[in-house]
């Protein structure tokens, strides 16, 4: 994560809610006054956002006391306590809703994420996130998938190729859309890995006949359908399932021998973790 990035992101998250000022805790709370909160986890999961979190804090008060005591990716508990932190009264109030919206959020996708990654244990398959993200949290989001034991897809437009059905059928037919692909990344001088979109066997043949990629997403395919595409490819490129698949069926679908499954529930379809910020 890029500590400018991350900066940014916090900056406009913080102005978001404190505006022209925090009056709530002005009106009552001397400025000089200090405090200790901890970091209260109410159910079991899987804690992320600890990093960001503490960036928060120190973002609003450089001097600020910070005691770690769980870190990213630990198994948690109710009763657990994840870190205390000590400081000016305000500052901590400033933060509060902030690093809990984070840190619930960020805990939640990778108490799912571990859930999937737990059922394909055994296998060769990878769980892959989607860009089915919160506009502005993304890269939080995604770390989140990496700290539950899941794998990121691309971060966004700019990192891969992506050829869905939509670029297939604005380009003419799949061989156009791929031969076009390799001579505009000529032309910038880019190399980027491509994936292709494919909605039945024929698609899959004529990628096949016409080669130049290196990824084969197999879109809404059931699994027997699945198991003779994977035959079909026979390792020659890297295959992945994506499309309605659910904690019910992904073990099957990894079956079939594919080597990644995208899930875009990982991150759009979550439960944040329970858990509060509280004064001690």
């Amino acid at each position: 994560m890029k500590n400018e990035y991350l900066q940014e992101f916090i900056a406009n998250a913080l102005k978001e809610d404190i505006g022209d000022g925090d009056h709530s805790s002005q009106a009552c709370i001397p400025e000089e006054a200090e405090g200790k909160v901890q970091l209260l986890v109410k159910e079991p999961g899987v804690l992320a956002g600890v990093d960001v979190a503490f960036a928060v804090f120190r973002h609003l008060q450089a001097d600020i006391v910070i005691s770690p005591l769980l870190g990213d990716g630990s198994l948690v508990q109710p009763g657990d306590v994840a870190f205390t932190v000590e400081g000016k009264v305000r500052t901590l109030l400033k933060a509060e809703r902030l690093v809990l919206n984070i840190m619930q959020r960020m805990s939640g996708i990778a108490t799912h994420t571990r859930e999937y990654v737990q059922l394909l244990e055994g296998t060769h398959t990878k769980i892959l996130d989607t860009r089915k993200t919160t506009p502005g949290m993304r890269f939080l989001e995604k770390q989140a998938v990496k700290i539950g034991g899941g794998e990121n897809h691309r971060m966004g437009l700019f990192d891969m190729i992506m050829l869905k059905d939509n670029h297939i059928d604005f380009a003419g037919g799949i061989e156009n859309a791929i031969k076009n692909t390799h001579k505009y990344l000529d032309n910038i001088g880019k190399d980027l890995k491509i994936e292709i979109e494919v909605r039945n066997l024929n698609e899959l043949r004529q990628v096949l006949e016409t080669g130049g990629v290196d990824r084969i997403m197999l879109d809404n395919f059931d699994t027997p359908t699945t198991k003779e595409a994977v035959k079909l490819i026979d390792g020659k490129y890297e295959t992945e399932s994506s499309g309605g698949i659910t904690k019910e069926t992904i073990r099957s679908y990894a079956g079939c021998g594919v080597d990644y499954i995208s899930v875009g529930a990982l991150t759009h379809q979550i439960r944040s973790l329970d858990m509060s910020l509280k004064a001690i």
